[in-house]
């Protein structure tokens, strides 16, 4: 089959090009599907790069989501039958015509979801949901704030905070087109914060009248620590996904920590058991039948920055590597 590969397996963008490799073969509990849209995510940039390691037992390939139809049906398979149409998450391998998954990984597509749409669900909003549901616990009436807003993720979270009823979602980004977009979405950002301007610590306490914010969701790391601790109220959760701006923090005061008893959880969905991503995929059923394209008037929507044929990953790749989307990068399998 063919696929996107790497030449010398590790490099720039140049380095990406559409190559043949082995197709898959699904084994016992397996589905293989034939790809027509996958999504590209920040990971696939640092793993492009060699500095994010493949789990165990997954393919090389890049990509970890895609929308597709099922070909081939491993031993023992009783939830999906071939031609069903199906969308999910993959340990790696979606940047190929077809991939090989547990079939507790697959969800069904809704005939109101494109193929492009389905595409751009799974990392970004299962991630979301498990980090506001699973460890955020947010709850309605809950005060949040979500760092780059205008990612994937950010945008999945905020959307996901405000139809689970959190009173005020304040979301961060760089720049005020950014910002305005993510107040003018359905169920957007009810604040935002330009945190290169701007104190967001003290303006989530203006916002919530000095108490801070319940939950934190954070993918930026080192420069944003010390503000985070001081932005979240008593009994505050924050989920940390990725560390963008640095892993280390110079020094750390764990008064803040202890005395407001916060809670603080890291999290990379990619690296989970397969039991553990097969429950939280489950629990997430309860949400697809709310998410909607743009146009879909659904209380939570995807949003697609651009479509690339995948005769144009490098474009793709150059794309997110300069950080000019809001919502997400599709790319489809011709």
């Amino acid at each position: 089959m063919r696929a996107v590969l790497i030449k010398d397996g590790q490099g720039p963008i140049e380095n990406l090009y559409i190559g043949e490799t082995d197709k898959p073969v699904p084994t016992k509990g397996q589905v293989l599907v034939k790809i027509v849209a996958f999504g590209l995510n920040r990971m696939d940039h640092y793993q492009r790069q060699g500095g994010y390691p493949v789990p165990p037992g997954a393919s090389s390939i890049l990509g970890v989501e895609f929308s597709g139809r099922v070909t081939e049906l491993g031993e023992g398979v009783t939830r999906w039958a071939v031609g069903d149409e199906v969308f999910g998450l993959v340990g790696g391998g979606a940047y190929a015509e077809f991939v090989n998954l547990d079939e507790g990984l697959l969800l069904k597509k809704p005939g109101h979801l494109s193929w492009v749409e389905a595409a751009s669900i799974p990392e970004n909003y299962v991630t979301a949901y498990q980090a506001l549901v699973k460890y955020g616990e947010v709850k309605k009436g809950d005060h949040v704030l979500v760092h780059a807003g205008a990612s994937g993720v950010g945008i999945a979270a905020i959307q996901i905070a405000r139809e689970l009823g959190a009173a005020t979602v304040t979301a961060t980004a760089s720049t005020a087109e950014k910002l305005d977009w993510l107040r003018s979405i359905p169920n957007g950002a009810t604040h935002t914060v330009n945190y290169r301007t701007e104190d967001f610590a003290a303006e989530v306490k203006k916002t919530t009248n000095g108490k801070g914010v319940d939950v934190v969701i954070d993918f930026v790391g080192q420069s944003h620590w010390a503000k985070n601790v001081d932005s979240l109220a008593i009994d505050g959760r924050m989920t940390i996904l990725a560390t963008m701006s640095g892993s280390e923090v110079p020094t750390v005061n764990l008064g803040p920590i202890l005395y407001k008893r916060l809670r603080i959880q890291g999290s990379t969905l990619r690296s989970r058991s397969l039991q553990y991503q097969t429950e939280l995929i489950g629990s997430f059923r309860d949400i697809i039948d709310k998410v909607t394209g743009v146009n879909g008037g659904g209380p939570i929507r995807t949003y697609i920055h651009k479509v690339y044929p995948w005769t144009e990953i490098q474009s793709a790749h150059h794309e997110m590597a300069d950080n000019k989307n809001s919502g997400k990068i599709i790319v489809e399998v011709q």
